[in-house]
């Protein structure tokens, strides 16, 4: 049953399963924005297995062991009869001591029975509240970077993303480490967003065509900052052929031609003459290794503007979506928080989609118009009654029911905070705490702030350990209690040991331990 021509069957049914399942999710139709990209998240998990098993199954039948070789001489041997009725018995001796197993198909094996169709929960724990299911990109953290680099313009937010990848802004001498980090921050972050994104775009094969133009543009000298940087760092004047050596500066170019080994080196060059094409070949291979100190660099600018030309259209959203908030009134910012909840929305609505958003959250607008009407009623009334007073009517605003459908939480003026506010600060995502009881915090500056609060204090005086800065983020027991035993340990390395750290000195010179020096001082040989 665990013959390799089984594994390799059951791989190719594994495929085949998987091929099978991705096109029956793909038949369903998606009803709204969400449910696509969910749907293409699943799709593309199981394009993912499928990649994996074929690996594995092309590996077995490359078979550099030999075990596929040989496992096909038993059954097609002369010995194949009596191979197959050990096959035999084996599988007959496996059902008489498990009589009755269910056998679970295949299928089960690929699917989530508790994922439903339209489940895009998913989706609330891939994007952050900024990039609101993959609409917009959040580049808040790398703008933070930006402004501190050497060189930087300092802008705002909304420009710094219409020139992201303008890094011609900054000149080559000032791109150092913390520079190449911050490109390195802003490709993983595009990198990642497009895979979270678009999970069905094939992002290495984009990768590689772009690498490949990269190569070109390099060996051209087409990429004009770096071409011109390098050519005016390096210039061909200045390279020496007998040594095989670049040098940056005239002067030193200059002293070293006096020196006794490069003297040495053209007689030797002048004794055994090489042809003009090896000349030109070393220097080309001089002036390569030269170039590949920066080319990692150019590379990895040049991979980050292709995979922000590619998500051109979402910063262009961005920005457009950012510039439209500052301009909003409170109460319009509330109906367009109200409208970008609803599973149809898309950052293109325009000035055509006043009715969507009028339409979504209905109730909301309508709960309100209750209100206003009801509240208008009863004014009628109590005007028509004889006239009521002012402190009456204050008082029953004050006892209105505040209208809280979304279970926003309550700002200093006893109303629910603004929807963006709430996703902005992540108040939705929650961060459990073991050492507090299992308390769970709402949101990550709650969370950070409570290791400081007397909840957790409490728990970590109940273990025994002191609240101190080493604990920070640290919730689960078994960690906090194992961190704990590391410091201990570390701290009775560092600490002062009288009998062991203290040194003594006889008469005659001889340093050693007080321990030692006492033992030999109760037995009289000092």
């Amino acid at each position: 049953m665990d013959s390799l021509l089984e594994k390799q069957r059951r791989s190719h049914e594994a495929i085949d399963r998987l091929e099978n399942l991705a096109a029956s999710l793909l038949m369903d139709v998606p009803r709204s924005y969400r449910e696509r990209l969910t749907q293409q998240r699943r799709v593309a998990d199981l394009a993912k297995m499928v990649a994996d098993t074929a690996t594995t199954l092309s590996a077995t039948y490359e078979d550099e062991n030999g075990a596929r070789a040989a496992e096909l001489e038993k059954i097609s041997g002369p010995g194949a009869l009596g191979e197959f009725y050990t096959r035999l018995d084996s599988l007959v001796e496996y059902h008489q001591r498990n009589p009755g197993e269910e056998v679970e198909p295949m299928e089960l094996e690929f699917m989530n029975p508790d994922a439903a169709a339209d489940d895009t929960r998913l989706l609330d724990t891939v994007f952050s509240g900024e990039e609101h299911y993959g609409h917009f990109v959040d580049l808040h953290e790398q703008y933070k970077v930006f402004v501190n680099l050497k060189d930087a313009t300092k802008c705002s937010y909304v420009a710094y993303l219409e020139t992201l990848t303008q890094f011609d802004q900054f000149p080559v001498p000032s791109k150092n480490a913390e520079y190449k980090d911050y490109v390195t921050s802003v490709y993983e972050y595009l990198r990642g967003f497009i895979e979270r994104a678009q999970p069905m775009f094939d992002l290495d094969v984009y990768e590689n065509t772009s690498f490949e133009q990269f190569n070109a543009a390099w060996s051209a000298g087409t990429l004009a900052q770096w071409a011109h940087f390098i050519q005016g760092q390096a210039p061909e004047a200045l390279y020496c052929d007998a040594c095989q050596k670049q040098f940056l500066k005239q002067h030193v170019f200059d002293r070293h031609r006096n020196e006794k080994r490069h003297i040495k080196a053209a007689a030797a060059l002048a004794a055994t003459p090489r042809s003009d094409a090896e000349m030109q070949a070393l220097r080309a291979e001089k002036r390569a290794e030269f170039e590949d100190q920066y080319r990692d660099l150019a590379c990895l600018e040049f991979m980050t503007h292709a995979l922000a030309k590619h998500l051109a259209p979402v910063i262009t959203a961005t920005r457009d979506h950012l510039e439209r908030k500052q301009t909003l009134t409170e109460t319009e910012l509330l109906e367009e928080l109200a409208a970008m909840a609803d599973p149809d929305w898309s950052p293109g609505l325009g000035d055509g989609g006043a009715a969507a958003i009028n339409n979504v959250y209905s109730g909301v607008a309508d709960h309100a118009g209750d209100s206003d009407d009801e509240g208008g009623k009863g004014k009628n009334k109590r005007g028509g009654g004889g006239g009521g007073d002012a402190d009456s009517d204050d008082e029953d605003d004050d006892d209105e029911k505040v209208y809280n459908p979304l279970k926003l939480p309550m700002g200093w003026d006893g109303k629910p905070i603004p929807y963006w506010l709430y996703k902005l600060h992540g108040l939705g995502v929650e961060y459990p705490c073991e050492i507090c009881g299992d308390y769970v915090y709402m949101g990550r500056k709650a969370f950070e702030r409570h290791f400081q609060e007397w909840r957790h204090g409490q728990g970590m005086k109940a273990l025994g350990i002191p609240n101190s800065k080493h604990f920070q983020d640290i919730v689960k027991i078994a960690d906090a209690l194992s961190l704990w035993e590391k410091l201990r340990q570390s701290q009775q390395k560092t600490n002062f040991r009288a009998d062991v750290d203290e040194e003594f000195e006889d008469s005659e010179g001889n340093v050693m331990s007080r321990q030692m020096y006492e033992d030999l001082a109760r037995q009289g040989l000092l």
